[in-house]
């Protein structure tokens, strides 16, 4: 036999062994590929749109990038607190009610809601990336201006509102990088540095803010605050820098509304993020104040009394932060229902609670509310994890940016109510017991709505 006729037919053979392999694996990514659609529409949870094997060899986030990320946007973030740390403080010098101080705060929260939204459609038709990068530099600029020109009620109102309008594409578009270069079963992990990162942020903040005002009164406390976001900025465009700008195709005869109304398990989790919001900006926009009258209440000062509620508000945020991070990571394992349904109704539990508890030993209030900075933030990564898996990659933007929409404008209207009822409580001469007491059951509302959502949620299959 010739050899080359015989070496002809192996490499014959062999290109229809190939062949009929690549075939065969075609088959195979095809058909999981449809079982994990099925899933999703039956489902609705644990689905992961964005990161596919191919991303594998392109994916650059390392644990040493996000790290770097989220310690960029602690800077960014130092200004948050800063009017809720000092609330007790400015009232006596601007002469204001609590709702006039609530409503500063609340200012800050619906521009936030309405930068998340305009950050969040944009990052579909611009790209994630760039939406980052020009939040990041524009939020800078806003918070320098805060800290060196707000000065009475009028300018706090407006430049922290600016400040906030500039916020939102440090959250939501950073929601679709990671999306894009995290693979899901380690999605809920990255999610929650990311969430921690923000609680450690606004820890931060409060202890910028007490480290100001024990130095230089309020005034100090909005310059410290002010300053610092621009080193975040700087420290997130480098961190930044490696990753492509992805605009993500929508799929033929697909409409947003089919991402959000129509899908059942992305409608849920809006809805129940709303209730969280509602509940967790609250918390965190009034519990510097109600610990601070806690420790009033005990004989200490109105400067000492503010100080020692920020600084504590701050230890919160870290054991908040934690929260994000753990439960994140534990959702990656025990699957995201589980974890909604206890978190948020725990937290509902604690709302109803804590403020009746106002006149309790610190013994007892402080553990209590280091609990309640757990359970109202150790949901938001799993919430965040879960609509990032539910819904198409060429529509996340536009769906976080209306679940943004819809829960941070929920945080705003939370701290003006919180204060309404605290006024109307006041006035009434019911005792700070009482004006506390409904005052944070207010919030338990929000938490309540949560675990009913949550609860709502059908089962993944075993």
């Amino acid at each position: 036999m010739d050899p080359l006729a015989c070496s002809g037919q192996v490499a014959c053979s062999d290109c229809g062994q190939g062949y009929l392999a690549r075939g065969a694996q075609q088959q195979a990514a095809q058909r999981e590929e449809r079982e994990r659609e099925e899933a999703r529409n039956k489902h609705g949870l644990l689905h992961a749109w964005h990161y596919s094997s191919k991303d594998a060899k392109k994916a650059t986030m390392s644990p040493g990038r996000l790290l770097a990320i989220c310690a960029a946007r602690v800077f960014l973030f130092a200004s948050f607190m800063t009017v809720a740390a000092v609330i007790p403080l400015i009232a006596l010098d601007w002469q204001l009610s609590a709702t006039a101080a609530g409503a500063i705060v609340s200012s800050f929260t619906l521009c936030y809601a309405l930068s998340v939204f305009g950050f969040g459609w944009a990052a579909d038709h611009f790209g994630a990336k760039r939406m980052v990068i020009v939040s990041a530099l524009v939020a800078a600029a806003g918070s320098a201006g805060f800290g060196w020109l707000a000065r009475d009620w009028g300018s706090a109102m407006l430049l922290y509102g600016l400040v906030g309008l500039a916020q939102g594409g440090v959250y939501t578009p950073l929601i679709m990088v990671l999306s894009d270069e995290i693979a899901p079963q380690a999605r809920g992990k990255a999610m929650g540095w990311l969430i921690a990162s923000t609680s450690a942020g606004y820890a931060g903040s409060l202890a910028l803010a007490g480290l100001g005002v024990a130095l230089g009164g309020w005034q100090l406390a909005f310059l410290l605050g002010g300053t610092v976001p621009a080193v975040g900025a700087v420290l997130l465009i480098i961190a930044l820098m490696p990753f492509a700008h992805r605009v993500h195709p929508r799929s033929a005869g697909v409409r947003l509304s089919d991402e959000i109304v129509r899908n059942r398990a992305s409608r849920l989790l809006i809805a129940g993020y709303t209730g969280h919001s509602w509940e967790v900006v609250g918390m965190w926009a009034w519990i510097p104040a109600f610990l601070a009258a806690g420790f009033a209440l005990k004989g200490a000062g109105a400067a000492g009394a503010t100080v020692s509620g920020a600084y504590l508000a701050g230890s919160l945020h870290l054991v908040g932060a934690m929260a994000a991070f753990t439960m994140g990571r534990l959702s990656d394992r025990t699957g995201r229902r589980p974890l909604l349904v206890a978190l948020a109704a725990a937290g509902a539990c604690v709302s109803f609670v804590i403020g009746w508890l106002i006149h309790a030993p610190s013994a007892v209030l402080i553990p209590l509310a280091l609990a309640y900075a757990f359970v109202t933030l150790g949901d938001s990564p799993v919430l965040t994890a879960a609509i990032s898996e539910v819904v198409r990659p060429g529509y996340l933007g536009a769906v976080l940016a209306w679940r943004g929409l819809a829960g941070f404008s929920a945080g705003a209207l939370a701290p003006l109510a919180l204060g309404l009822v605290l006024d109307a409580a006041t006035h009434a001469s019911t005792g700070p017991a009482v004006s506390w007491g409904v005052a944070f059951a207010t919030l338990g509302l929000g938490g309540l709505a949560a675990t009913l959502c949550a609860l709502a949620l059908r089962r993944p299959v075993a």
